[in-house]
């Protein structure tokens, strides 16, 4: 049975109270919660109204006491089902960051809190906010924060959007075949994501390289070039299920040999992985598990070329980062997005395996059991991965 995919009232009101006691930490009287098509930038607006944004962006707006509010551009009027989530009535501002200074500014608001400051409100709707009279808080680390927790609910979400996100690699491992392009493979995962309902919360790319040995950029699969068997191949699978929660996840593929830096790196990430089952607790710090993962790189001199990992959820990256210096305390129910990007020397060679996992009292729980290897497309899917 699929779970529940829209939140009944009690999670909604939990979600709620959750920002709500952020607010009034850090003395705010109301919360902006921006949101976009960007992709896996679109979920914080979902998070708090029910609405999937189809085109352009939107905002919720939430009080410190009172009933939240939706509101789009008018010109997006007809972009999206606007009788989606549960809040009724949308506004529709032909310019929503004026209508959001002069609704502000006349509710009296002192100190507006505003997430997406950093990445998404679109530069025409800051600069309406920045002439009020009332002080902007950025509240992207604040707003990631309260939602860290997954719920029970949101948990049984992330596991079904695992369980596509595997169906797509899976889907891909049977596409693979040398002479086959690498946008050929990637449409086999996307055929796998449409049909079990990710709409178009994918972002899917690939590293890849010659000689069993992958470069560090991430590419848009290529249609043209045929794969050779000794192609290196790290299909980068992100999703997003139909609850609207992101998952990452991605293994290598070849037919040659590997390269000896490529060789080394998968042997770090087997201690990496054995690592993050122990080192994965609550009350540990972001700082201290990225030292506990990253050990196995650096000892075998690989700088890591990507953040070690990050929280994730209904929006694709969420504050904390896992890295170093970042000392927030890891709390039992949040789910972390990791992956060591391993990289050699003047970018010869490079390894990215990414893996979604929740943090436990005791240890990681990593939420797919396809083993940490490189894989050549021969393999059987284990019985029971439907």
């Amino acid at each position: 049975m699929a779970p529940e995919r829209e939140p009944n009232a009690a999670e909604v009101e939990l979600r709620y109270a959750n920002m709500r006691a952020a607010m009034a930490e850090h003395d705010v009287d109301a919360l902006l919660v921006s949101g976009s098509e960007y992709s896996g930038f679109e979920g914080a607006v979902r998070y708090l109204s029910g609405f999937r944004i189809v085109h352009r962006y939107a905002y919720v707006l939430l009080p410190a006491s009172g009933d939240p509010m939706t509101i789009f551009p008018s010109e997006a009027r007809y972009v999206g089902e606007h009788a989606d989530g549960w809040i009724e009535e949308p506004v529709f501002a032909e310019h929503p960051g004026a209508w959001l200074r002069d609704h502000l500014q006349a509710a009296g608001v002192r100190r507006l809190g505003v997430y997406g400051l950093q990445y998404v409100m679109p530069v025409r709707d800051y600069r309406a906010l920045a002439e009020a009279t009332f002080e902007l808080v950025d509240f992207d680390a604040p707003f990631d924060l309260a939602r860290a927790v997954k719920s029970p609910a949101e948990l049984e979400l992330v596991r079904e959007s695992m369980a596509i996100n595997e169906a797509g690699f899976w889907a891909v491992h049977a596409a693979y075949e040398p002479g086959r392009t690498q946008a050929q493979l990637m449409a086999a995962a996307e055929e796998i994501f449409a049909r079990m309902g990710t709409g178009r919360q994918t972002m899917d790319m690939v590293v890849w390289g010659r000689d069993g040995a992958a470069t560090p950029e991430f590419r848009i699969p290529a249609v043209g070039e045929p794969i050779a068997p000794g192609d290196l191949l790290l299909y980068s699978l992100e999703i997003a299920g139909p609850g609207g929660h992101w998952v990452e996840f991605s293994r290598p593929l070849t037919r040659g040999e590997i390269s000896a830096d490529t060789q080394r790196m998968l042997d770090a990430y087997g201690e990496y992985h054995a690592a993050a089952l122990t080192s994965m607790r609550a009350g540990a710090t972001a700082h201290d598990l990225h030292r506990a993962v990253s050990a196995p790189f650096s000892e075998r001199g690989y700088p890591l070329g990507h953040v070690t990992g990050h929280s994730i959820g209904m929006t694709m990256i969420e504050h904390p980062r896992i890295g170093e210096g970042i000392d927030v305390e890891l709390r039992e129910g949040m789910v972390l997005s990791m992956h060591p990007h391993a990289i050699a020397s003047e970018g010869s060679a490079c390894l990215y395996m990414q893996d979604t996992w929740c943090v436990g009292p005791d240890g990681g729980e990593p939420l797919s059991s396809v083993a940490l290897r490189i894989f050549d497309g021969r393999e059987e899917r284990p019985q029971g991965e439907e």
